[in-house]
């Protein structure tokens, strides 16, 4: 089914970013979609606990941000759509978005399609994937409580799941390599000083076993090549992020990592931006990430203005 509008700009991915940025077009009065795909809020959904978000000095849950920044783009005029993007056209204006039953069109399009979790690609993550391995404490740590955990990846997150999990958790193991964490030093701090979390440094996962539910993981030291097995019922896999840019392949400048190249917010196509994690490979902050939507969502407005010059 196509749809005959032709909108000012369509969002594709109902991240931080994209939420922010349908909300500035909406408001500068573009006829403005947002494609949020079936789960809104992209990583930030997924999050229990949000405490450094501008403005809001008493905690909030991602959800609960997510679902404020829907009801701010749509207080101004924004067409909230579950749908996905499935494919795009991108050789001519006015562009042409694909979802399973639409074919969209629209004078410019912002991407804020955010990021995946990357995958350790060792025996038994993808068979024991919902059986004890894990990607996201904020969904599955309840399903630990009193039990062991190992904690694979040294940063940000992998520190920020840890913490998360000693709330059901009765121990929790962060395997890293090196020999100094990689996440921020407040993070670091709790980790450290929380009883119930234990470091194993310059280490990797090699393995993980069981028969029909993870009992333990095979970890080899980076040093001296020694191979342990650390009994536990549940690995969760925080080593960082892939961008979600797989319907773009061929229509944008993408760096080896599958990164679109940009300008700021500017990709290779007039008319074509981008927000969020796809640019920020150094922060991923939900305060950032809105940042870079706003500066999307400025740039279409003059992009417009100037075609209608």
């Amino acid at each position: 089914m196509e749809d005959f509008d032709i909108w000012d700009v369509i969002v594709i991915g109902g991240s931080p970013a994209g939420l922010t940025a349908g909300m500035y077009t909406s408001r500068a009065r573009l006829k403005t979609k947002i494609l949020t795909g079936p789960t809104p809020g992209g990583q930030i959904a997924l999050t229990y606990r949000v405490e450094n978000y501008p403005g809001f000095y008493e905690p909030t849950t991602g959800p609960e941000l997510t679902e404020a920044l829907m009801t701010h783009a749509e207080f101004f005029g924004a067409e909230i759509d579950r749908s996905e993007a499935s494919s795009v056209e991108f050789s001519k204006s006015p562009y042409t978005i694909h979802t399973k039953d639409k074919k969209l069109k629209a004078r410019t399009v912002i991407i804020a399609t955010g990021s995946k979790n990357k995958k350790l690609g060792v025996l038994g993550e993808e068979k024991f994937m919902g059986k004890g391995v894990f990607v996201c404490a904020t969904c599955d740590a309840a399903l630990y409580e009193g039990l062991r955990v190992v904690v694979v990846g040294g940063g940000d997150s992998a520190l920020q799941e840890s913490l998360d999990l000693t709330r059901f958790a009765s121990e929790v193991f962060i395997v890293y390599r090196g020999n100094d964490l990689s996440g921020c030093l407040c993070l670091q701090e709790r980790v450290k000083e929380n009883p119930k979390i234990k470091l194993i440094s310059n280490s990797i996962v090699e393995e993980i076993v069981g028969t029909n539910y993870v009992e333990y993981v095979r970890i080899k030291n980076q040093n001296n090549g020694e191979v342990d097995s650390l009994e536990t019922d549940g690995v969760l896999i925080a080593i960082g992020w892939e961008p979600n840019t797989e319907i773009f392949k061929g229509k944008l400048k993408m760096d080896a990592n599958g990164y679109i190249e940009s300008d700021e917010v500017k990709t290779s196509i007039p008319g074509i931006f981008v927000a969020g994690d796809l640019i920020d490979k150094e922060y991923r902050q939900v305060v950032t990430a809105c940042s870079t939507g706003c500066k999307a969502a400025l740039e279409v407005e003059r992009y417009i203005m100037k075609q209608k010059q």
